[in-house]
């Protein structure tokens, strides 16, 4: 076997030298990319029959790759999101192979032509303000654990964070006494942003620093859990869709809506676009790398009021009070 083609040494010069020195690649990259060559390598031993150790690079061919891709939507129930984050990973490593062996471009050239597929994008789901508030006011104030609960929810709804922005916020973060108060959220891809914070997540914040001990200064996390640890992902979840159990009985629209913490990120969202916010602040905001995912809040704020022109009768019903100018429906027709 030729030098060139063997796996090992090119998956190592990957992770060691593209990734890790070259483009400075996050901890959850690295992770991410890991976890998709290593679910390819498993996957290429047992269809060939081969120790992951004895694999070479042409052994990973364009038809291996197609075949591992199929078996994750068909087999493992993967959505197409998934899969193609999957062959976004498998393509990094193989634009590294073109770069790093020549001798194997043919091999990398194949495998890069294989195309991301298209996914049905979802209905962007959100909460109305009432059904906020509902969930927020649910934890127990009562508890430590209730005050540290209303104070997360407070902060995923008013931010617009996600999860791992949420749970990553340290003390030091904070900047609650100047006049305008903001917090420094650490973002995908290291793109970190400012975001304001209003009054009523300043008094939680400042209530929660206080009865935990934290000063503003400090390099310590504000949302623990239980054995005051950093809070998880796992655990922001349940703090999540604990809170909104407890807010059905109040709020009963909430029972059929798929709560998750970044389903504040959407009614935030939502918020903005309704107050007149323009969707490049929004976007600036969320800290969206391009302003085509905030797109998705104009459409679907656009469905509702195709819907809701729907009830009012205005389709197909000439009694209906409502009348749309010719604009709103060449509008609505085209979309």
């Amino acid at each position: 076997m030729s030098e060139h083609l063997l796996l090992a040494p090119l998956l190592e010069s990957y992770f060691r030298r593209r990734l890790t020195k070259q483009r400075n690649a996050t901890s959850a990259t690295l992770a991410s990319y890991r976890d998709a060559l290593r679910m390819l390598i498993l996957f290429a031993a047992a269809r060939l029959g081969k120790k992951p150790a004895a694999l070479a690079l042409e052994d990973l061919d364009r038809d291996l790759v197609l075949a591992f891709l199929d078996e994750l939507e068909e087999k493992r129930n993967n959505s197409v999101a998934t899969r193609n984050a999957r062959l976004a990973a498998i393509r990094s490593f193989f634009h590294h192979v073109a770069a790093a062996d020549p001798a194997s471009f043919g091999v990398a050239q194949r495998v890069l032509t294989i195309p991301t597929k298209r996914a049905h994008i979802e209905v962007t789901h959100h909460l109305t303000n009432a059904e906020v508030e509902a969930i927020i006011a649910a934890p127990d104030q009562t508890t430590p654990r209730g005050r540290r609960d209303r104070a997360f929810l407070l902060f995923l709804a008013r931010t617009g964070a996600r999860v791992s922005e949420a749970t990553g916020v340290n003390a030091n973060d904070l900047q609650l006494e100047r006049g305008r108060p903001q917090v420094l959220l650490h973002g995908k891809g290291r793109r970190d942003r400012v975001v304001p914070i209003p009054k009523d997540l300043v008094r939680s914040l400042t209530n929660l620093l206080s009865e935990r001990g934290l000063a503003n200064h400090e390099p310590r996390p504000i949302f623990v859990g239980v054995h005051n640890e950093r809070l998880t992902r796992f655990g922001a979840i349940h703090i999540v869709r604990r809170a909104a159990s407890q807010a059905v009985s109040i709020t009963p629209s909430l029972e059929d809506k798929p709560i998750s913490p970044h389903i504040f990120r959407h009614s935030l969202a939502m918020k903005l676009l309704r107050s007149g916010v323009d969707l490049l602040t929004i976007q600036a905001w969320l800290g969206h790398a391009q302003v085509a995912t905030t797109h998705r809040y104009a459409a679907a704020d656009v469905e509702m009021m195709r819907r809701g022109l729907e009830k009012a009768g205005v389709s197909g019903d000439r009694s209906a009070r409502f009348r749309p100018n010719d604009t709103i429906l060449q509008l609505l027709a085209s979309i």
